[in-house]
């Protein structure tokens, strides 16, 4: 395998200014305090970052800006996904990717393909670069459920599909993938909560909103792969609230009201997403003390 994916990677949020616009101040104050937490790589342009509702010059401007502040001090990952095959290739084989260390593409939303639909998406995808391919599933936006045997089989078939980021409400879907997976291939929790028990099981760590707000949930997720069980689990009772609360109103609502609570950005979200209430900013805020 080309890279080994282990520990924290963080999606991360677009920060936007009051009127909506893409806040570059934001971003940078973002990329700092995700690095300076601990982190061990970035995502950039997942679901988490609004990509959806960001034009074309939007999302280069906020890469531009996320690849300066980094610096290359901590490896990045770059989201390009759909459910238009050719169209999702021909973006990765024209998209400059030197400064990035894999591409996350998600699982076809909507369509609702058959598994061997989804295994010939991905092999498109594959033989459209040879850039480091993580896969994601994550039904519960896609509609459609990648099964063990078709990650497992993409894995086995192309070598650049290194890392799958999990996000099935299975656990024992999860644990099929990591009993079986060829060695070298990566298996990374999509989903905050279930993060420890998974990387216990034999995963490889997370790909994590949570973490680019708390400093203390990538250092679970070391102790985790170091098998120090009780200290990673006292971490994951402490914070375990809190994570659940940020995805009260969705994704990423109370991540940013997090963020802006901490001074980093403000919780401003763009339609069809409405920025968190007081409501929940306020416990958040009160949940949030509770973990110092």
């Amino acid at each position: 395998m080309i890279h080994k994916f282990k520990g924290t990677g963080v999606a991360l949020v677009t920060p936007f200014n009051a009127d909506k616009e893409v806040d570059l101040k934001g971003i940078e104050n973002l990329v700092n305090h995700s690095i300076d937490g601990g982190v061990e790589f970035l995502v950039l342009m997942g679901t988490t970052a609004e990509s959806a509702t960001l034009d074309a010059d939007e999302k280069i401007k906020a890469i531009d800006k996320i690849k300066e502040v980094n610096n290359s001090r901590v490896p990045m990952v770059i989201g390009i996904g759909g459910n238009d095959t050719r169209k999702v290739s021909k973006q990765i084989a024209s998209f400059d990717l030197n400064d990035f260390d894999a591409v996350l593409s998600v699982s076809p939303a909507y369509n609702k393909p058959t598994q061997e639909g989804i295994y010939q998406h991905f092999k498109a995808i594959s033989e459209s670069t040879d850039k480091s391919i993580i896969l994601y599933n994550v039904p519960s936006r896609t509609a459609s459920n990648m099964l063990p045997e078709t990650t497992i089989r993409l894995a086995q078939d192309f070598e650049n599909i290194v890392a799958i980021k999990e996000a099935s409400p299975s656990f024992v879907q999860s644990t099929e993938i990591i009993k079986n997976k060829p060695e070298g291939f990566s298996v990374l929790s999509g989903d905050d909560e279930f993060a420890l028990p998974m990387t216990l099981a034999g995963g490889d760590g997370v790909i994590s909103v949570i973490g680019q707000a708390i400093p203390a949930y990538s250092e679970m997720i070391r102790l985790a792969l170091d098998r120090k069980v009780d200290a990673a689990y006292e971490i994951h009772y402490r914070l375990m609230d809190l994570i659940r609360s940020i995805y009260i109103e969705g994704n990423p609502v109370g991540i940013k009201a997090l963020l802006e609570i901490q001074e980093v950005c403000t919780r401003t979200t763009r339609l069809p997403l409405v920025k968190a209430t007081d409501h929940l900013t306020q416990q958040i805020e009160r949940l949030y003390a509770q973990t110092k």
